[in-house]
């Protein structure tokens, strides 16, 4: 229904994760590898029964600087809870440091001299379908001191300007008023920070389905 093409799906890695308890044993033979608990695919519960954390959901892939993949986040189709379902911290992923879409965003971001931040997957990869490719994302985790080290540190040399933009409601304002009390002591004369605000209801994705980019 988002009308996600297979090129754009494809370009990020999109797949999906079967509604089976144990989908990974196709995937992974040895499924009582303890490496799988540890990277965090895997959930043992009592007993020692084992079962996937991620089932029923469109799987969004997460590299780390080096495009390697540390993590995942799973959207639910249709109805159910949690919405968004991230992987748990493990010794390859860390939520307050990787930036989604990155490596992504990365020429098109020196290109257009600006860094769009946004709050979502999705918004990331709908941005991208429209032409707007230097959209990254934070892991459905408020904005940290590294997240804006990290992408000032990749804008310095080109003198671009980081963008905040976040849904347009109360809790899209809040996540605003966060990133920017994380960004001000980290701001420099050359990249100047801005925050760019959506009329109310509205989030990238959303937006620039209607207006375009």
């Amino acid at each position: 229904k988002r009308g996600l093409s297979g090129e754009i799906a494809a370009r990020f890695g999109i797949g999906y994760a079967p509604d089976d308890w144990q989908a990974l044993k196709v995937a992974f033979p040895e499924y009582d590898d303890p490496r799988l608990v540890e990277c965090g695919l895997v959930i043992q519960g009592e007993e020692g029964k084992r079962y996937d954390r991620f089932r029923g959901r469109v799987m969004f892939p997460i590299f780390n600087r080096r495009d390697a993949v540390v993590g995942f986040g799973g959207r639910v189709i249709g109805e159910g809870e949690p919405k968004y379902l991230n992987s748990p911290e493990t010794p390859l992923f860390h939520k307050g440091e990787e930036i989604y879409g990155l490596g992504h965003a990365r020429a098109a971001m020196h290109e257009a001299k600006r860094a769009l931040v946004v709050e979502g997957y999705m918004d990331v990869v709908a941005l991208a379908q429209h032409g707007v490719g230097y959209a990254v994302a934070t892991l459905g985790t408020a904005t940290t001191p590294t997240h804006v080290a990290r992408l000032l540190r990749e804008l310095r040399e080109s003198g671009a300007e980081l963008v905040f933009c976040f849904d347009g409601d109360a809790a899209g304002r809040k996540a605003a008023w966060r990133a920017l009390e994380v960004s001000l002591p980290l701001a420099t004369d050359t990249n100047p920070i801005r925050f760019m605000f959506l009329p109310e209801g509205e989030d990238p994705d959303t937006f620039v389905r209607q207006h375009g980019r």
